[in-house]
């Protein structure tokens, strides 16, 4: 048997936050929008799950058309089964984290962020499953002590930290 390797990039605006994880069930596109407006009420948002049998659709739902097309068209490209992609806007990650684990057919989340990700993808006569993410640049140095100083400022600016 033969594996291609396809390196997938996720189309998105630099201002958007997106979640890549892996689930097990149809019910997930519910039970990720249930969890979404839950945990962010009001929150912006757009997510699709490929589906893995039947009829293998890219099943889709979310608060806003934008975020609900690069969802869509993002999840198409990738076309991993069972995975679920969740493009954020006016929340975070952090957020929504919590309700996105929480949920009995979420098996695992591969990557959340605002950077640029590429999505390493292994394709087989089966179907096609994800390896794993590249998610931003490779680090530059080690902070020094003006970084930590940024960095705290920046979490409390943001209001993470007291």
């Amino acid at each position: 048997m033969s594996v291609n390797l396809v390196v997938v990039p996720i189309e998105k605006p630099e201002a958007v936050n997106l979640i890549l994880g892996q689930a097990h069930f149809i019910k997930t596109v519910e039970d990720l929008h249930e969890a979404l407006v839950t945990a962010v009420p009001g929150a912006a948002f757009g997510l699709a799950f490929c589906e893995s049998s039947g009829p293998c659709l890219v099943r889709w739902s979310g608060t806003d058309e934008e975020l609900i097309e690069l969802a869509r068209r993002n999840a198409l490209a990738v076309g991993a089964g069972h995975s679920f992609l969740v493009f954020l806007r006016n929340c975070y990650p952090i957020n929504v984290l919590p309700a996105i684990r929480a949920l009995a057919e979420v098996c695992g989340v591969y990557c959340a962020t605002a950077n640029p990700v590429d999505v390493i993808v292994a394709e087989t006569p089966a179907g096609r499953g994800i390896l794993g993410v590249v998610d931003g640049a490779r680090p530059k140095g080690i902070e020094g002590k003006s970084e930590i100083t940024d960095r705290k400022a920046l979490l409390r600016k943001l209001g993470y930290k007291l």
